[in-house]
């Protein structure tokens, strides 16, 4: 039987959009570098951009280590958008 990857699992809470305020920080960045954004950081300022893709995405993290849930919300809604779920 096939085991889901980290990434997978990942993946499928976020387009799920069940569980917004309960997703790591890192694993979101993690995913997003797996899916071949390219990572630039300003201070607190995570900025995610990726050929083909018109929006750029600006996270950064809570102090208890978490992604904010709005930022989550704006990652999911570009994944599905250009169908990038379906990458890993």
């Amino acid at each position: 039987m096939y085991a889901m990857g980290k990434h997978e699992k990942l993946l499928l809470r976020i387009v799920s959009g069940t569980s917004d305020a309960n997703i790591q920080f890192e694993e979101l960045r993690s995913l997003l570098k797996s899916l071949g954004f390219e990572e630039r950081t300003r201070g607190s300022h995570h900025i995610f951009s990726k050929s083909g893709v018109a929006e750029i995405i600006n996270l950064q993290p809570l102090a208890d280590g978490k992604a904010k849930p709005y930022q989550v919300k704006q990652v999911r809604n570009i994944l599905l958008k250009y169908k990038l779920h379906k990458e890993v």
